[in-house]
């Protein structure tokens, strides 16, 4: 029997029309652009429009990766998406999306990791096309985080923005190369002991409401690093591949100060990592796809490159993945 891999055949992303900046929020709550940019790295951040919900930024990205891939809605067999801020409580809002596109076969469900969401959907969907149950899959990371901050306090406020960004993977022969495209692997973990660190006080069960989002920023971000560091150091025993044989480095997009942490203690060159914060904020499970959209773009990752992907979010959740792309 063949093994199979997942490989990258596209990427898509969106963002909403509407920009807040730094200067706008100071309109709104006591802060100011120059103390958002030191702590956060941040400058501005997409908002999504009176009536537009997370689907619509999922369909759009989705869309977008499909033509990347110069494929149609028809080949894709399995949409598994990320998100924290779903349409409704039920159904899943992965399959608004493939109504949207059409698409009357396979399955599609939602992810929730908050921030590490799109990486564990990536490490989900490649475990389906590994065992040859699906053949193409839409990975989605899409999130409309303002509908769920709390306007009036500054230290969340500033921090998060909206978009959508989505991968098209595919399931090829694995020919034991060591060059091969695809996911070489990925890790995943969590540990609810520090679920109030990071959370929404609101839900279902609990409160019957939505609820805001909270968080005890100090404490995310003493943890982040060493969970990071954490994770990435285990796909590297996995691979052989190391900080300097990586091509790119593309990390969740939450705080430039945490992204050059890890970068520094993991022995990653600068010159090789990936920022899209200064411009989305933290956009929760749509920051690295948004991130590797921006990056395939501008042409800087190209077929052939190892990527690699890192991610923490509330639960506390976190994992890493490696793929040449």
């Amino acid at each position: 029997m063949s093994h199979l891999r997942s490989v990258v055949r596209g990427v898509g992303s969106y963002l909403p029309a509407r920009i807040l900046t730094n200067a706008d929020l100071a309109l709104m709550v006591d802060t100011s652009d120059e103390w958002i940019v030191q702590r956060t790295g941040i400058r501005a951040r997409h908002i999504a429009a009176e009536g537009e919900v997370t689907s619509d930024l999922a369909l759009s990205a989705a869309r977008a990766a499909l033509e990347d891939a110069g494929l149609e809605p028809a080949d894709i067999d399995l949409i598994v998406l990320a998100t924290s801020t779903p349409d409704n409580t039920f159904p899943a809002t992965a399959v608004s999306v493939q109504s949207g596109l059409g698409i009357t076969h396979g399955a599609a469900f939602d992810l929730q990791a908050v921030c590490s969401g799109f990486v564990f959907a990536l490490a989900t969907a490649d475990n389906f096309l590994k065992s040859g149950s699906h053949k193409r899959a839409l990975v989605i990371g899409a999130e409309t985080f303002s509908r769920i901050l709390d306007w009036s306090d500054r230290t969340t406020c500033v921090l998060f923005g909206d978009g959508a960004g989505a991968l098209v993977l595919e399931a090829v022969p694995d020919e034991g190369k060591d060059d091969e495209r695809g996911v070489l692997t990925t890790h995943l973990r969590s540990d609810g002991r520090y679920k109030t660190k990071l959370y929404v006080d609101g839900g279902v069960s609990s409160t019957r409401s939505v609820g805001y989002l909270r968080m005890e920023g100090r404490e995310v971000f003493r943890h982040a690093v060493g969970m990071i560091t954490d994770v990435i150091e285990d796909a590297f025993r996995a691979t052989g591949i190391d900080a300097g044989t990586i091509d790119w480095f593309v990390p969740h997009q939450a705080n430039r100060r945490i992204i050059d942490g890890s970068a520094h203690k993991l022995g990653i060159a600068p010159e090789k990592v990936v920022i899209t914060v200064d411009q989305h904020g933290n956009t929760s499970a749509a920051s690295i796809p948004l991130a590797l959209a921006s990056a395939h773009a501008d042409g800087r990752i190209k077929q052939g490159d190892v990527v690699l992907l890192e991610a923490m979010g509330g639960g506390f959740t976190w994992g890493s993945a490696l793929v040449r792309w």
